[in-house]
This record gives C-alpha cells, sequence and structure tokens, in this order.
C-alpha cells in the first residue's frame, strides 16, 4: 500500500497486488493519502457484497469484468470504462456478473 503525502503519486499498476481468490472478497487498499483512499476489491463470479454504506464519497471504477451496483433506487451494470459515483453514506449492493476487479475511490 502507498502511503502518501506527496504533491504527485504514481502507482504504475492498481491490478497487481489485487488478484480473484475463490469463495472470498479481495481487498487491497493501493492509496492512502489525506482527504482520499483508494482501494481495488476482487469478486469472483456470482459474488455478492451485500448492502452497505460508507460514510465517505465513492467513486466505482470496474477495471475488469461487470459489476450490477444496486444504490439510490437504481440498477447500474458497471464495465470497464464506466464511473459510478455515490453520495457519502448511500446504501448500496455490489454483485459480480463475472470475475471483476472494483476500483473505489473514497473521498472525504
Amino acid at each position: 500500500m502507498e502511503h502518501t503525502t506527496l504533491p504527485v503519486t504514481h502507482i504504475a499498476n492498481v491490478r497487481a497486488a489485487a488478484t480473484v481468490e475463490p469463495g472470498r472478497l479481495g481487498h487491497s487498499t493501493v492509496l492512502a493519502s489525506p482527504g482520499v483512499r483508494v482501494v481495488v476489491l476482487t469478486f469472483e463470479a456470482g459474488f455478492t457484497l451485500k448492502k452497505h454504506s460508507v460514510a465517505k464519497i465513492l467513486v466505482m471504477q470496474a477495471l475488469d469484468g461487470c459489476l450490477r451496483v444496486t444504490a439510490g433506487g437504481q440498477v447500474t451494470d458497471l464495465v470497464p470504462g464506466a464511473l459510478l459515483r455515490l453520495d457519502a453514506s448511500v446504501e448500496h449492493e455490489v454483485e459480480a456478473r463475472e470475475e471483476s476487479r472494483l476500483m473505489l475511490t473514497l473521498i472525504g
């Protein structure tokens, strides 16, 4: 994990430590800095992260695969190239439609 207060931080490959492990949700913090944390979650196909909320603004981006996110009364299929932002404390659920990696940026 990269902890930094430097003015510029470069992480060459956020996927490097994020391998899919059968039967469990993988979790790798790739950056922690004042006001922001970047985490990569790994999901095997069919895994569901049950409804929960986070006290920070969330920006979600699929690195690969397809993730179905249910939040704020809407369902979004998150695929590579797409971005989803949630206000702080919005309840959400994430289901892996296939083996997937999800990059979360937590702000605040």
